[in-house]
């Protein structure tokens, strides 16, 4: 896997005070990305235990809630072993922080991917410039859901996600 930056004390890529990995590589190419340097899958830095390091010594902060996967895609088909395992470890090293995931992929087509079981929230769906929308929380464009994991792999039918913030209004 390869990432482009690692964030401290990010506010605006999930819930509380977190620690941004932005991998590289993604094959949605969305018009407007906010980020589209991280689309090449070759561009970056290799992801090594400096890095690593560096996330684990933010994530020992008492006040950071959790890690963000952003990118680029951490589910890009490249970066989905390395993602996984390393949500994994951080997982079992930080078992009372959280882990969000951005994604290009809609829910109904990941919702079985082995790494679901160590990620909290996912925020699914390309982004579309028609829909954009700077009054959203956690999303870009208002097909974007953010989704409670853990709740919908629980659902009778897990395809059907449930909102993280289903009180929330958009």
């Amino acid at each position: 896997m390869r990432y482009h930056n690692i964030t401290h004390d990010d506010m605006l890529n999930g819930d509380g005070l977190r620690v941004v990995l932005w991998v590289s590589g993604c094959e949605h190419c969305c018009p407007g990305c906010h980020n589209p340097i991280t689309w090449d899958p070759q561009g970056g830095l290799p992801f090594d235990d400096a890095a690593k390091q560096e996330i684990f010594a933010q994530l020992d902060k008492s006040y950071i809630s959790g890690l963000t996967f952003s990118g680029g895609d951490p589910l890009f088909a490249a970066n989905r072993l390395d993602v996984r395992n390393f949500a994994e470890e951080v997982k079992k090293k930080y078992p009372d922080k959280n882990i969000w995931l951005y994604t290009g992929y809609d829910w109904e087509e990941i919702h079985h991917y082995p790494i679901m079981q160590f990620i909290d929230v996912v925020v699914d769906g390309e982004f579309k410039q028609e829909l954009k929308d700077v009054n959203l929380q956690w999303k870009g464009s208002s097909n974007q859901r953010v989704i409670d994991v853990k709740a919908s792999l629980k659902q009778t039918d897990p395809t059907k996600p449930v909102l993280y913030c289903a009180d929330y209004k958009e």
